[in-house]
């Protein structure tokens, strides 16, 4: 019994001895989680209060770089940085570059790279401001106004082979009114003139010219480049030329264009201007493709699609004089879709007679509806910007700073009936929240040298939506209308493996613009690496993210 009682105090001992360790064993994996705990938040407060303290010191840096212009950290200055024509992206930069000198882009641009890839910040050259989805906006970044270059004057130079030097954000409308008194012109345009020369150039520059001396990178001797780098160099076709290449057509991703040397030629005093309807698509399209190979035809080729607008050849009466007047007026169009083939031929006075043969002449050999021959007679200057015009009435009227959901094109010739079909036949209702450009371009006139993606075939068109959605409309011409239609055109061309390449494109993954560069991507992404090798450029189109590392 006594031995018993000794043994349990012992039994006792050893069994509160293993309860307490199980205890102590709970309690100091509670404090490694502890610690663990403590020491991320750590971790992440140092980050944080480095990377806040880092860019909190950028605006004060700066402010201290040697430029001539200024930075604007101004709320209406950064506000109008952060929206474009398409007013439907909105990314605020943390200040806007104001430039008086290439130095002043060069400095700011080498200050960013030399910022390293800690740093957040990007820059974006902005022009006119009339990209469609935040292509030249950056968030957080340094928008850079090249409206605000000023570098000189616009120097025309004459001789058997005329140009131009112009600053990278000069207004295509005020070379023109310059050339002009030197009776020059540059030879391709856009629709519309009031964007900047390094805006068109890094897209393509496209309009109803295309078809007979390329795009407008297919018209650009020469070019003063500032790299993701802050180098400021000349490149042309026969110096630097990869470089030369990459940045036309190249989204703003290699180089801001600060200078170009533009190709001139004898500029005009007026325009035969002339609308024609057709409502067979074949002969259509047939007679498009006459007209942009024919010789001594017209300067000039476009064309549109009318859909649900029986008045529309009544209002043309305003700007235009029917051949046939009294046949005009009984045309009906019966609810049909109608294409309207548009062309123009230049001309000077002294020439008027034998222009006027040629156009008769070329106009016979086509198979439009007779009764719909419109006509008039402009300046050279007045027609180039007669989409100004449109623009001064749609502002009158606050119809211009509304959502613009455009959607660009390049359709193989082989696939466009294919299009015209189901997209013109069963998608699109209706055109009359906007024009819906279609008109061929020869693919000889582009240098595939240049970052531009084509189709692959000789001839492709141009399809444009170049729809206006009105704001407080949930109908047909509402923004959500019109982006569902946008979207089953696209994915009707994807379905149907058309071959189609977006032009002026938007995606929101790398992968995507891997399939829309396809066999150019790899080169794309060299150049790329060799000219912005921190990403620090054009953030707003998406294609390469600056990569953020914390360096010790």
């Amino acid at each position: 019994m006594l031995h018993f009682n000794l043994l349990h105090p012992l039994t006792t001992n050893l069994s509160s001895m293993k309860k307490l360790r199980y205890p102590c064993f709970n309690l100091v994996r509670e404090y490694n989680i502890l610690f663990i705990k403590c020491f991320m938040i750590l971790l992440l407060s140092c980050i944080t209060i480095r990377l806040n303290f880092s860019i909190s010191s950028i605006p004060f840096s700066l402010k201290s770089l040697p430029i001539e212009g200024n930075f604007s950290f101004d709320e209406l200055d950064l506000k109008n940085a952060a929206r474009d024509f398409g007013n439907r992206y909105r990314s605020h930069p943390m200040t806007v570059l104001h430039p008086k000198s290439v130095s002043d882009i060069a400095v700011t641009v080498k200050h960013v790279w030399s910022l390293g890839s800690s740093s957040r910040v990007t820059v974006a050259a902005r022009g006119h401001g009339h990209s469609l989805q935040g292509q030249a906006q950056a968030n957080g970044g340094v928008v850079i106004n090249m409206e605000s270059l000023k570098v000189e004057e616009i120097k025309v130079y004459g001789g058997e082979f005329p140009y131009v030097d112009v600053a990278g954000g000069e207004l295509w409308i005020d070379i023109l009114k310059e050339t002009l008194r030197y009776g020059l012109a540059p030879r391709s345009w856009t629709d519309y003139l009031h964007l900047t020369v390094g805006g068109t150039l890094s897209n393509a520059g496209v309009s109803g010219q295309a078809f007979r001396h390329g795009p407008q990178i297919s018209n650009v001797l020469k070019m003063e480049i500032v790299t993701g780098t802050g180098e400021v160099v000349n490149c042309s076709e026969d110096q630097n030329n990869e470089l030369f290449y990459s940045v036309l057509g190249g989204l703003g991703q290699f180089g801001i264009i600060t200078k170009a040397r533009i190709k001139l030629e004898p500029a005009p005093v007026m325009v035969k201007w002339i609308r024609v309807l057709y409502s067979d698509f074949t002969a259509f399209t047939r007679d498009q493709e006459q007209l942009i190979f024919a010789e001594k035809a017209f300067d000039y080729v476009e064309g549109f699609v009318i859909k649900n607008r029986t008045g529309l050849v009544n209002n043309w009466r305003l700007s235009f004089n029917p051949q046939d007047p009294v046949q005009a007026s009984k045309f009906i169009s019966d609810g049909r879709t109608l294409f309207c083939l548009e062309v123009a031929k230049y001309f000077n006075l002294e020439n008027t007679l034998e222009v006027n043969q040629e156009v008769e002449k070329h106009l016979s050999h086509l198979n439009y509806i007779q009764s719909t021959l419109f006509q008039t007679e402009v300046t050279y200057i007045d027609f180039l910007d007669r989409v100004h015009i449109s623009e001064v009435k749609l502002r009158s009227k606050g119809l211009w700073d509304v959502p613009h959901p455009w959607l660009n094109l390049f359709i193989p010739k082989s696939k466009i009936h294919n299009f015209a079909d189901t997209v013109f036949g069963n998608i699109v209702k209706e055109t009359s929240n906007g024009p819906i450009l279609i008109y061929p371009l020869n693919k000889s006139k582009w240098d595939e040298r240049t970052s531009i993606v084509i189709p692959d075939e000789d001839i492709f068109y141009l399809v444009a939506f170049l729809a206006s959605a009105v704001p407080s409309s949930n109908g047909e011409e509402g923004l959500e209308h019109i982006l569902s239609q946008n979207k089953r055109i696209l994915e009707y061309c994807e379905r149907e493996d058309l071959g189609v390449k977006q032009y002026l494109a938007h995606y929101s993954t790398q992968e995507e613009w891997q399939t829309h560069y396809g066999p150019k991507w790899e080169i794309f992404k060299q150049r790329k690496s060799m000219y912005d090798p921190l990403a620090i450029l054009a953030p707003g189109q998406g294609i390469f993210q600056k990569s953020i590392t914390f360096s010790s």
